[in-house]
Formats: C-alpha cells, sequence, structure tokens
C-alpha cells in the first residue's frame, strides 16, 4: 500500500480487540427491542426495521431466504440475521451476557466505526457486492442501537476482473499487488486504478497496465525536462535579471488559459463523484503539450522579456500540473529523474534484458546505419518495439525509452511470393 502511495489510516482495528465495543452496541440493540435470543444465538429482528432496504432498494417482501443457504427455523423471520453466535466445540470464543460464542459478521463494523468515528460520519466504503447484505443489516442495527446514526455517503467500489471475471481466490485468476509491482511501477499501477470510475468494474489487462506505464514515464519526462530547462532562470536568478523599462514578466494569456481550464476540468471531474477517469485525459494533456511545445520555444533565441515571460509561465503550469498528481497521488517522493530510471528498470524486467543488451544492440544499429544496412537496422529497431524498448534518435546519439510494446506488422505474403508476382 505504501508503494502505491496510499495513505496511513489513523486508526487500524482488530475485531478481537473490540469485543466490549461489539458486547456493548448488542446489548443497547436487544434493550430497544430489535434483537431477540435463542439457545445462545442472538438475532436481529428486521421487522423492527422500518426502512430495511434503503440502501439495496430491496424490499423486504421480496427477499428470498434459503436460495443460497438453509433458513434457521429458529428465527423469527427468514431475513433476520445473526448478531452473536453461541459457540459450538472447538471453535475460538468470547465470554458475553448471552454465552460463549463470537460476533456475526456484520455487527464488528457497526461497533468500531461507532467506536472511532461516532455514529455520525461522512463516508462508508466498501465492494459493490456489500450493499446487501452487508452494508443493509449494518444501516439496521446501527440505527437500532441509535436512532441519530448517519452515513452521509455510501461509496461502492466496483471490483478488478481478469477476462472481465471478478478476480478471486477461488477461482485462481487474481494478481497481487507485489506481483504487478515486480513488472510494472507501483505508479503505473495507480495510474491503471484510477483511470475507471471507482464504481465501475476495471478489466486487468497487460496492455492496459503498458500504456498506465507509458503515461507514467510521458508525465515524468516532461516534468524531467522542464526541470532541466528551468534549473538556469531559477526565482533567484529571475530576480537578478534586470527589468526592461519598468515591466515584469507576465504568465502568457496561453498558460492562463491552460491553467484556467485544467482546474476547471480536475474541480468539476472531481466534484463528479471523484470521477478520475476523465482527469488524465483532455486539459491534463493539453498542460503536458504546453509545457513541452513551451520548452522548444524557450531553445530559440528570442528577446529577454518574452523570453522570461515565458519561463514564467512554465513554473506556472508545471506548479498546477503537479498539484493535479499530488492530490491523485501520483507525485512520487523520489525525483523525477529516479522515477524515470525505475520505469526504464521494469521495462527491461518485462523485455527479459538487462541495458548493456539495449546498448549493445544500438552499437549494432549505429554500424548498421553507417554501412547503410539500413534493413538491419530497422529490423533491431522493430525487435526492440515489439519488446517494448523503443529508439529515439537524437542528433547524432541513439537513446532509449519504455514504450507499449507493439506487434511487428507483417507482409501478407513472403518475399519470394511477393517478388514473383512483380516479373
Amino acid at each position: 500500500m505504501a508503494d502505491l502511495q496510499c495513505l496511513t489510516p489513523t486508526h487500524q482495528p482488530r475485531v478481537s480487540d473490540h469485543m466490549e465495543q461489539i458486547k456493548d452496541m448488542i446489548t443497547q440493540i436487544i434493550n430497544n427491542d430489535c434483537a431477540y435470543l435463542v439457545d445462545g444465538d442472538v438475532f436481529f429482528a428486521v421487522d423492527k426495521s422500518p426502512n430495511y432496504g434503503q440502501l439495496s432498494g430491496q424490499k423486504l417482501e421480496n427477499h428470498r431466504a434459503g436460495e443460497r443457504v438453509a433458513v434457521d427455523s429458529r428465527k423469527r423471520n427468514p431475513a433476520d440475521f445473526a448478531l452473536w453466535k453461541g459457540a459450538k466445540p472447538g471453535e475460538l470464543s468470547w465470554d458475553s451476557p448471552w454465552g460463549p460464542g463470537r460476533p456475526g459478521w456484520h455487527i464488528e463494523c457497526s461497533a468500531m466505526s461507532a467506536h472511532y468515528l461516532s455514529f455520525r460520519f461522512d463516508i462508508h466504503g466498501g465492494g459493490i457486492d456489500l450493499i446487501f447484505p452487508h452494508h443493509e443489516n449494518e444501516i439496521a442495527q446501527t440505527c437500532a442501537a441509535c436512532q441519530e446514526s448517519r452515513v452521509s455517503y455510501w461509496m461502492h467500489n466496483g471490483h478488478v476482473t481478469n477476462n472481465n471475471e471478478k478476480m478471486s481466490k477461488s477461482l485462481g485468476n487474481f494478481f497481487t499487488i507485489r506481483e504487478i509491482t515486480q513488472r510494472y511501477h507501483p505508479l503505473a499501477l495507480r495510474h491503471f486504478l484510477i483511470s475507471a470510475h471507482y464504481r465501475s468494474p476495471l478489466n486487468y489487462t497487460v496492455s492496459q497496465l503498458d500504456g498506465a506505464s507509458d503515461a507514467v514515464y510521458y508525465i515524468y519526462q516532461t516534468l524531467q525536462d522542464c526541470e532541466d530547462a528551468l534549473s538556469p532562470f531559477q526565482e533567484g536568478s529571475l530576480k537578478e535579471v534586470p527589468e526592461q523599462k519598468g515591466k515584469t514578466a507576465r504568465v502568457t494569456s496561453a498558460a492562463q488559459e491552460c491553467i484556467s481550464n485544467l482546474r476547471s476540468e480536475f474541480q468539476t471531474k472531481m466534484s463528479d463523484d471523484l470521477n478520475t477517469a476523465q482527469i488524465l485525459t483532455v486539459a491534463f494533456q493539453e498542460a503536458l503539450k504546453f509545457i513541452n511545445s513551451s520548452l522548444n520555444t524557450l531553445k530559440k533565441k528570442q528577446p529577454k522579456q518574452q523570453q522570461l515571460s515565458m519561463i514564467e509561465s512554465l513554473i506556472a503550469v508545471e506548479k498546477e500540473v503537479k498539484e493535479v498528481l499530488n492530490i491523485l497521488g501520483l507525485l512520487s517522493s523520489s525525483t523525477y529523474l529516479e522515477v524515470l530510471e525505475q520505469l526504464k528498470d521494469k521495462a527491461l524486467k518485462r523485455a527479459g534484458l538487462v541495458e548493456n543488451d539495449v546498448l549493445h544492440l544500438i552499437e549494432e544499429r549505429t554500424l548498421a546505419r553507417k554501412n547503410k544496412d539500413f534493413s538491419k537496422s530497422d529490423q533491431i529497431r522493430a525487435d526492440l518495439t515489439v519488446k517494448g524498448i523503443a529508439l529515439m534518435d537524437v542528433g547524432d546519439e541513439t537513446i532509449w525509452r519504455p514504450c507499449v510494446p507493439v506487434e511487428q506488422e507483417r507482409n501478407a505474403l513472403p518475399v519470394e511470393q511477393t517478388a514473383s508476382t512483380t516479373d
């Protein structure tokens, strides 16, 4: 979780450390005549909850008990659920006013959230499969213990699927975070996870992770290029440059528009039920394009005042981009260069190569080009692209960076057959 830059919870309670709170809540529910005791078990009486089904939309009369688990004949209503289960021989148990036993599935959540957050709090999360019966039962029992109980927002996340099937231990089709981050940077996984709305299912594919990794590399390369370009013009240096005829460098109108669009889109999308799926698309991409375009302009000779204005604009847009990344948990505590190197290391691992292998192939390609063997030169580049390694010619130098693996295009006909048709 730390690798994914998730904030550490203030409290991480264990059920076994909160048995007294659980038993106190059950006692209160019994005292309010919303639960009953049967042979050491305590059941919640759903008939005493007039709003039962308010979260899921399921009506009590439509609830068909017994379809998955045999109905306990001791219940007054088949939909009643256990608050406390009497211990069976050999089971782990705790003493209680109703005899030795253990809590039911739902009660611990109500007791611990009430203990740490009070009976009224803002956000309750969980998987979409917990809406019914788990969260529905939570609402019923918590309100039975305290009528003033209230959760302002229920936020249910969709599942990560594999080939459109829910990942689960029973199906054996799941991957752990550690397994994925052995091959992909944690920021790439985080980027992938926020690429869909949290309530929607998210289908896990290698190509999706490759795309997320490439997107993160592009972001950090842009920030690194910006940092390199601005380093000679840091705030202290800018103050030393004399103002021309009383003029001060100002952020350009194009930069102001870029910042305004990014802020507006970010606020709008995040206010729309945390719609992260569309945060890193239009305005954010335009901001990155603005930075790269401005960096190219900055390399050209131009009047001092115009240059300073461009620098101020870059500083302002970069700050806004970093603010968005920081809120989304995509801004690393490592330097941009360190993140780029980490992304390259992961790409090499996925390709089954070490950097010396790539450098050796670059030398081979350079020699092939020198000898005008462009067929070999192109093949080396294509073979590496298939493995997710892109070669880029910058002046007389060839550098490499990770990329989304691209399948080689194959001729419709073998070369010999193609040649024969032209005779």
